[in-house]
Order: C-alpha cells, then sequence, then structure tokens
C-alpha cells in the first residue's frame, strides 16, 4: 500500500512534467490540461454579461491558473512519495518529535519546501533514494519557475505580431486602395507582405496555441474584426492585368486558407468554408458585427 501512494504520487508529477512540456515544448492539436483549462476559462467568459471585458481577463487568468495546477500537482505528487516513508525515512532536527509528524500535511510542508528551494533543513531525508528524490523535486521547480517565465515571454510577442497585423489591416481598409492602386507592382508588394505576415500568425497559433484566449483589444487592433477585408483584398488582387499582383493574390488566399484550417481544427471546429471560419473567428472574439 505504501509502495501504491508513492507510485501515485509519482504519476501525478509525471502528469504536470507532461503537460508543461507539450505546453511550452511541443504542442499538439489535442492539447494537454492546460489547453483544457484555457479553453474552459474562454468558453466561461463569453457567457458572462461584460463579454468584452471579462474576454480580456480570461487569457492572463488562464495562464495563472494553468500555473497553479502545474505548481499544485507537482507538490502533492512529490507529497504522496514522501507521506508513507514519514518518519523513519527522514530526520529531525532538535525539538521535533518524529512520531508527531507523520501525517499528510508533514509531506505537504517537506514538499513546499523543497520545490521552493528553500532547505530549511528541519525534516530532512535520510534513506537513500529519497536523498536523490529530493533534490529532483527542487530541480523541478526551477525549472517550472523557468517554464513559466518563458511561457509569458513567449505569448505576448505572438499576440503582439498578431495585434499589428490588425492595425495595418486597419489602416489599409481605412485607405482602401482603388483598383488602379492595387493592380500595380507596389500593390503586389503589400499583397505579398501580408502573405507573409499571415503565415507568421498561423506559426503563432500552431506554436503558442495559448494566445487565442487573449482579447485582441478593440476593432483597429483585432484580427478577429479584420481578417475578412484582407480575405477581399486577396480576392481583388486575384482579378488583377499584372501577372505580380496575381501571384501575390494567390499566395495570400493560400496564406488565409493554412490559417483558417488551423483556426479551425485547433479552437474553433466549424467544419465550414474559409468563409465560415472567419464568421466564427469573429464571432467567437466578439466581433460579429465587425
Amino acid at each position: 500500500m505504501e509502495w501504491l501512494v508513492t507510485l501515485v504520487g509519482a504519476g501525478l508529477v509525471m502528469l504536470a512534467l507532461r503537460d508543461v512540456f507539450h505546453t511550452l515544448w511541443h504542442p499538439t492539436r489535442r492539447g494537454g490540461l492546460s489547453r483544457h483549462v484555457m479553453t474552459g476559462l474562454w468558453k466561461m467568459s463569453q457567457r458572462l454579461p461584460l463579454r468584452r471585458r471579462a474576454a480580456g481577463l480570461a487569457g492572463p487568468l488562464a495562464m495563472v491558473t494553468v500555473v497553479a495546477m502545474w505548481a499544485g500537482t507537482v507538490v502533492v505528487g512529490w507529497a504522496l512519495i514522501y507521506w508513507p516513508h514519514l518518519p523513519e525515512g527522514f530526520s529531525f532536527a532538535a525539538g521535533l518529535e518524529p512520531a508527531e509528524h507523520d501525517g499528510l500535511v508533514d509531506a505537504l510542508y517537506i514538499s513546499l519546501v523543497t520545490v521552493a528551494t528553500l532547505g530549511l533543513g528541519d525534516i530532512a531525508p535520510i534513506e537513500p533514494w529519497l536523498r536523490i528524490v529530493a533534490p529532483l523535486e527542487a530541480l523541478v521547480g526551477f525549472a517550472l519557475l523557468t517554464a513559466t517565465v518563458s511561457w509569458v515571454l513567449e505569448i505576448y510577442p505572438a499576440l503582439t505580431r498578431r495585434r499589428a497585423l490588425a492595425l495595418r489591416l486597419s489602416q489599409l481598409q481605412r485607405n482602401d486602395p482603388s483598383p488602379l492602386q492595387l493592380d500595380s507592382p507596389l500593390g503586389a508588394g503589400v499583397l505579398e507582405s501580408l502573405a507573409a505576415e499571415v503565415a507568421r500568425i498561423s506559426v503563432d497559433f500552431l506554436q503558442y496555441a495559448e494566445s487565442y484566449y487573449f482579447h485582441e483589444g478593440e476593432d483597429h487592433t483585432s484580427l478577429a474584426a479584420r481578417v475578412r477585408y484582407v480575405a477581399e483584398l486577396a480576392d481583388r488582387g486575384g482579378g488583377a492585368r499584372h501577372a505580380d499582383v496575381r501571384l501575390a493574390a494567390a499566395l495570400l488566399t493560400t496564406a488565409l486558407a493554412d490559417l483558417a484550417a488551423i483556426l479551425d481544427q485547433r479552437f474553433l471546429h466549424s467544419g465550414g468554408t474559409v468563409r465560415d471560419v472567419w464568421r466564427a473567428y469573429a464571432e467567437d472574439h466578439g466581433r460579429g458585427r465587425s
């Protein structure tokens, strides 16, 4: 029974580490526990009365929740590893009675102190294998802190790139190019650069899928509100006389189709056409009328 509890604890630790790995370094289409948490909070925010304000808090709150889930799972997992071996597997500082420190609360205390790398020394492992396991928890705690910082530093640049593209599209829409302006070498350059930016956004959604659950700001910085305009530009460019413009429009159309496929497969699950995906994307981000 003691080793069964220990194995359950080890399983919890491995579950948390697996989720960290798949969230930060090997994103998958199915996602992990962190994706389910972020999706759940995002959907919950859509049902609240102040939807726009709630959506603005969904992403940051979800990140905090996920990090707390990782830390809590690691702490509880290691506590279950320690618990069956209290008190005989540990040495106690003077003034502490070992028989009084054999409960789950004491195991949680040891786990918290170790994962935080405090090293108070009042309770320390003496069994050889526990003396190896405890420093490993400290290493995991340090790695978890580093992973959290790197996650934040990765998510916000991806969100910035998406907002910057939306702002550029807003500026283009406010200075809508005429057919003559679009059917020119300058128009070809604009369409080609937009195709490259859309492709970069696709990579962001693949690599940093959690950025989807962040509020994109006002309409002029919301890609969900502006993506249908860039699709319109691609359609207009496809009928141009200049071959360079038609090629750039074809590249942009392909980049948009790839982006729509990623959004639909990973987040929206509409199963419709590209236009249906744009509509679902806008509605999911509160831009259904944009």
